[in-house]
């Protein structure tokens, strides 16, 4: 089993930066793919992006293109979200995952089956 924590949410004026981390720890805990999603009150759940276990991949939603960067530390088996000119419309709880495939299409659609999620972080985003 593996478990997923995620931290460094919190309220943060538009046009600033937040960085969230999602921890990672279990026996199962190997070459997997990790990645966000957020989910904004009274709307679904949204990819955001994802990084493959090598780092040499990553998929980021175009909503978050350019603004938003994963990346992660194999040895702490620690990702990371850098947000940067965050807008209103990036509120949400912020939720972790991570699965064994870093495959666009098992990712952006929902999330659906990926194997283990965090409990999430709030950011909210001030305008």
């Amino acid at each position: 089993q593996v478990q997923l924590v995620e931290s460094g949410g919190g309220l943060v004026q538009a046009g600033g930066s937040l960085r969230l981390s999602c921890a990672a720890s279990g026996p199962s805990f190997s070459r997997l793919a990790m990645g966000w999603f957020r989910q904004a009150p009274g709307k679904e759940r949204e990819f955001v992006g994802v990084r493959s276990w090598s780092g040499g991949v990553t998929y980021y939603a175009d909503s978050v293109k350019g603004r938003f960067t994963i990346s992660g530390d194999n040895a702490k088996n620690t990702m990371y979200l850098q947000m940067n000119s965050l807008k209103p419309e990036d509120t949400g709880v912020y939720y972790c995952a991570a699965h064994p495939s870093w495959g666009y299409n098992t990712w952006a659609t929902g999330g659906y089956g990926l194997d283990y999620w965090g409990q999430g972080t709030q950011v909210t985003v001030s305008s």
